[in-house]
């Protein structure tokens, strides 16, 4: 199965102990995998090394606040060696880069121990500068140990800052039995919160093992073809279907992790949990045991560590054992089952204006469920939401794709049928062979009316071809919040590693996601690097961040291919898209609202520049004040210029829902989300044109 995939970072791993013989063949396994089947393979040389040798100590180290010149200097001796290293399979590099790596983190540690045991006066002229894309090396352990107290004095500062405030407002409202506090011991709280943080910092670097190095060295290589073409150890592979599925077998209780304790945050409604009724949102895990075998303590334990002994096959028995917020200790057994998450699924809404009603349809991902045939896709869910809409009569509808990262390639071109029929919908390209044209297999359109579709510059991959197959065929006006999408035109593949490796070898070596293949739209032009351009954009508070393939590391860029033979001629309703978009930017350029945006964009993108921050109190307070203060301006203009969108849940999934109340208020909980939402609110401004 192919899939436009999710935009992905670095993947660290999890640790499972590789086999010797495993660990040897890894990065030689992995590199002649991809050169014969990535869309575009690299050479494995010194430039290729060299490349291998920045992303590793960027991604291990990417403020600089770790190593030496000296070391990098040290590390250096390996920058041309690492492809002679993959191909002999050794690790000499990584092996000098951590031993280095303990060293320091042993000695910061003792460093940010001394330093966060004494007090720090916030009275002395004392600054802190860092600028992360021009940072240097340090040259020694004595300017690194300054620059540590400096930065430490930052955190500190933050939280007292935050402690004398909420005491100030305390005092102020004049509240009853509060003991205010003096401030020196205000002070040592915030010490005490920063040493916490720290430690538990430091104790997870500590458990940064070598099976993790080398799965974030293997990373380091893949990055170097193209920032979706990952290394994926069994485990992650795993958490990867999930989110892909929607599913999981287990119990369904969302966890945090915090001081030590594992907190039950949520109860998923329908699952084991909600059904078994005795797991509650509030309890503290405090062991996990297997049906009649001993119970393993999971105080203190990393939560990934914690969810794997939680979590199993459907049918199996796991006894928790919880502390309620009585304090009282309690045993509950719970029988396992599929976990449905809804939050990751489409959902859709009636959006009441005047005496119309419109559609709106949210996707947060292209899921499909790659394990089990005949499973949950998207394609039929939005196929259903679309026809309920429908029945409920909607003059146009909303589709949101906004933050949506991508999903399955299939889905994607079937969804899009639903509004062109059976029309070609994308181009896919192997390196080195002709485009193949995926064409939706729906036979005729679903859904006739106005359609717009919201993105922004999250929407990635297979929101980008859907985006720009409707753009193409003049179906659906594109608003986005953002110049352009995210620009990712690449499809990638799931490999098995273990099929690769010499027969008869199992090592359990885990499988790559490989870019094999690039998009194009029926125009010709890819979506790969530039993204989609949207009909109209609005203006964003956080427009200067920057966000998108440009950014990553080693992007495959733009490229064109032969347009497709196809008369997309000036119909009635691109004439009214045409009309839309003309109306739209005439009212977004008058509008206060989105003018206070655009002013409040620019306020943000000046903050962000900075550089060098004060660390004395004064001068902070007055930084801090000063920005509440334009904070608190821009929410009261916001709210006075702000008409709130009403929608309501539609009349099939109340009946649905019945008298859950747990249902009934997650849904209600979504719909208010969107109630404020301004760009929501011009898009049905738009539909009103069409």
């Amino acid at each position: 199965m192919w899939f436009v995939i999710p935009t992905s970072l670095v993947f660290l791993g999890f640790c499972f102990k590789k086999h010797k013989d495993g660990e040897t063949i890894l990065p030689r396994l992995v590199l002649q995998t991809l050169n014969s089947t990535h869309y575009k393979p690299v050479e494995i040389d010194d430039s290729f090394s060299n490349k291998v040798f920045e992303l590793y100590l960027k991604r291990l180290d990417a403020g600089k606040r770790f190593f030496l010149n000296s070391d990098y200097e040290k590390f250096s001796k390996y920058r041309y060696q690492i492809d002679d290293e993959a191909k002999k399979g050794t690790y000499e590099f990584i092996g000098l880069v951590h031993s280095t790596f303990e060293q320091r983190v042993d000695s910061l540690e003792v460093i940010f121990e001394k330093v966060l045991s004494n007090k720090f006066e916030f009275e002395t002229e004392e600054q802190y500068v860092f600028d992360e894309d021009n940072r240097q090396y340090l040259n020694s352990m004595d300017e690194l140990a300054e620059d540590w107290r400096r930065y430490l004095k930052l955190n500190v500062l933050e939280k007292y800052y935050s402690k004398v405030t909420a005491q100030e407002k305390k005092i102020e409202k004049k509240e009853a039995d509060f003991v205010p506090k003096p401030l020196d011991s205000l002070e040592y709280e915030a010490r005490q919160e920063v040493l916490k943080s720290q430690r538990n910092w430091f104790k997870r670097l500590q458990k940064f093992n070598r099976d993790d190095q080398i799965d974030m060295y293997i990373n380091c290589m893949t990055s170097v073809y193209d920032p979706h073409t990952n290394y994926f150890p069994p485990k992650e592979k795993e958490d990867f279907d999930i989110r892909m599925s929607g599913r999981l077998e287990g119990i369904g209780a969302q966890l945090s992790s915090r001081d030590g304790d594992l907190k039950v945050e949520m109860i998923v409604p329908g699952s084991p949990s909600y059904l078994q009724g005795e797991l509650q949102a509030g309890d503290i895990i405090i062991k996990v045991a297997q049906k009649d075998s001993t119970p393993v303590n999971v105080s203190n334990m990393e939560i990934d560590e914690a969810v794997q002994l939680i979590r199993g096959k459907k049918g199996t028995t796991v006894v928790l054992t919880v502390r309620k917020p009585d304090g009282t200790i309690k045993d509950i057994p719970i029988v396992r089952d599929v976990v449905i998450m809804e939050e990751g699924y489409v959902k859709s809404a009636i959006i009441q204006k005047g005496k119309d009603k419109y559609g709106f349809i949210y996707l947060p991902q292209f899921y499909t469920d790659m394990n089990n045939k005949g499973g949950k896709t998207c394609s039929d869910d939005v196929k259903a939401e679309v026809i309920k809409l429908m029945d409920e009569k909607v003059k146009g509808i909303v589709f949101d794709l906004r933050n949506n990262g991508g999903g399955s390639l299939q889905d994607v071109v079937d969804m899009t049928g639903l509004f062109v029929g059976h029309n070609p919908i994308v181009q896919v390209k192997y390196r080195d062979r002709s485009a193949t044209v995926l064409t939706s297999g729906e036979r005729k359109v679903t859904y006739k009316g106005p359609l717009v579709v919201m993105v922004n510059k999250y929407s990635a991959s297979a929101s980008e071809i859907m985006a720009a197959s409707l753009q193409d065929y003049h179906r659906a006006l594109i608003l986005g919040t953002d110049d352009r999408t995210f620009g990712k035109g690449t499809v990638q593949r799931f490999l098995d590693l273990d099929r690769y490796a010499p027969p008869g070898s199992n090592y359990g070596l885990g499988s790559l996601k490989v870019t094999i293949q690039k998009f194009y739209r029926v125009n010709g032009g890819t979506t790969q690097f530039t993204g989609v351009i949207p009909d109209v954009v609005m203006p964003s508070r956080y427009s200067s961040v920057k966000v998108g393939e440009e950014t990553e590391d080693y992007p495959l860029q733009w490229s064109e291919i032969e347009p497709l033979p196809l008369t997309l001629s000036m119909s009635s309703q691109q004439k009214q898209i045409k009309g839309a978009i003309l109306k739209s930017k005439k009212r977004i350029e008058e509008s206060p609202i989105f003018k206070l945006i655009a002013d409040d964009s620019k306020r943000i993108e000046k903050n962000n520049k900075r550089t060098t921050f004060s660390l004395r109190f004064n001068d902070y307070k007055n930084e801090q004040e000063n920005w509440d203060k334009q904070n608190k301006e821009y929410d009261e203009q916001f709210k006075s210029y702000l008409t709130e969108n009403n929608l309501f849940a539609l009349k099939s999934d109340l009946e649905q829902i019945g008298s859950d109340s747990v249902k009934l208020k997650i849904k209600n909980d979504w719909l208010n989300s969107y109630k404020k939402d301004v760009y929501l609110g011009e898009a049905v401004e738009i539909l009103q044109d069409l």
